[in-house]
């Protein structure tokens, strides 16, 4: 789904380097390179991202600079239609950037640097419905030390660039490489399931297909990475109280709880993927209307809800609600980020709602919707394995930013 390159810097100039360590020969591939089509950059005191729009998948490399501080990414490109020198939308960590041609089969951008930063990762993303391919480079900030340790690890690559170790994972935040002792555990729960199919289609599609399929592929992805431990609720068409799936959270003290689900709506130009954290007030009176019939699942299987005693919510519970909250609200940020440049979503996509299923005091959680099943673009989307497995692959790198 995407790749990135490590990078090596000769005279504040970068080299491409293919994953054989050979240096690739410019001329051969000028006359197949895509345009760079437009380049933006937005900015916050906690982030930056860059987004190059492109004609097709290319290869990208970057590295870090001084005097003055900046960050240089070069893509495989013949052209370049985007605007030399371009407006950062907001305020943060980058203060302006700048497009060039920087040879015949590279463009380079520059981003100027406000605060000492770097790369918290960089993908490229295949062209879907009516966008383009993309590369995406995150930027986050970093101690004087850090961006100075880069520079001087870039530079140092000029030395031997045959050794320069490529690789497709992300430098974490801070560079540190100190192994982990223990994985984090992300517990997904497709939702509904057995006799509760959840909402359907007008030809009969059930919601509880969508999201295990869904929740299947997600699992694979993390798991792939080595970095988490991963458990789903169901793994087949097995129905399952609400209670039981919190409490299989609980039980396994998770990290991430997150519950997967398409609904439906009687308005059918309402779509979109949207992520709730748990709020006695709804966002809206849409998102009160789902959680109302989501929490109504067990009922209509069969089963009633019991009622929480008061003695409960004790000053205690009430300190690890707020806590887990702000992990929950942190684990919808990240993923939405992550979404934004490559799946449709609500128009304000950070949602808060009354859902059952996020109602852990002591376990983040978080309820993705992945669409409406009662809008047409949607459902075909839903069922596509390739929307499948980039919106998979988007939600995976949330996650991954998150821990």
């Amino acid at each position: 789904m995407f790749k990135s390159l490590v990078f090596a810097a000769i005279t504040a100039c970068l080299a491409f380097v293919s994953t054989g360590g050979q240096a690739q020969e410019e001329t051969d591939q000028a006359s197949t390179l895509p345009a760079v089509q437009e380049v933006r950059v937005s900015a916050t005191p906690e982030r930056a991202r860059l987004v190059i729009d492109l004609g097709a998948p290319t290869e990208f490399a970057m590295v870090s600079l001084d005097g003055p501080n900046r960050l240089a990414i070069d893509v495989r490109a013949d052209s370049v239609t985007a605007k030399e020198a371009g407006k950062v939308a907001g305020e943060g960590i980058v203060s302006g950037f700048s497009v060039e041609q920087a040879g015949p089969d590279r463009v380079r951008t520059i981003l100027t640097l406000a605060a000492p930063a770097q790369v918290q990762q960089a993908y490229v993303l295949d062209p879907f419905e009516d966008q383009p391919a993309r590369l995406v480079v995150d930027v986050i900030p970093a101690a004087a030390e850090v961006f100075a340790a880069n520079v001087a690890t870039d530079l140092a690559a000029t030395d031997d660039i045959a050794k320069v170790e490529v690789s497709g994972q992300s430098t974490p935040a801070g560079g540190s490489n100190l192994p982990i002792a223990t994985k984090p555990l992300v517990v997904i729960d497709p939702g509904h399931g057995g006799i509760d199919g959840g909402a359907e289609s007008a030809d009969g599609v059930k919601e509880k297909d969508i999201v295990l399929a869904f929740a299947l592929k997600l699992q694979e992805l993390l798991m792939a990475s080595g970095r988490f431990d991963v458990a789903l609720t169901r793994e087949d068409d097995t129905y399952l109280k609400l209670e039981d799936r919190v409490a299989l959270a609980r039980r396994n003290k998770a990290d991430l709880f997150i519950s997967i689900h398409a609904d439906t709506f009687q308005k059918s130009e309402i779509r979109g993927a949207s992520i709730y954290t748990r709020d006695e007030n709804a966002t809206d009176v849409l998102d009160k209307v789902l959680a109302d019939n989501e929490n109504k699942s067990d009922v209509i299987a069969g089963y009633s809800m019991p009622k929480m005693p008061p003695q409960v919510v004790d000053i205690l519970v009430d300190l690890m609600r707020r806590e887990t909250r702000v992990q929950s609200y942190k684990a919808a940020r990240d993923i939405v980020h992550q979404m934004e440049p490559s799946v449709q979503l609500r128009r304000y996509p950070e949602r808060q709602a009354d859902f059952f299923v996020l109602q852990s005091p002591d376990v983040p959680s978080i309820l993705l919707e992945l669409g409406f099943i009662s809008n047409p673009t949607d459902i075909a989307n839903l069922l596509k394995v390739d929307w499948r497995d980039r919106t998979a692959d988007a939600v995976a790198r949330g996650i991954s930013s998150l821990f």
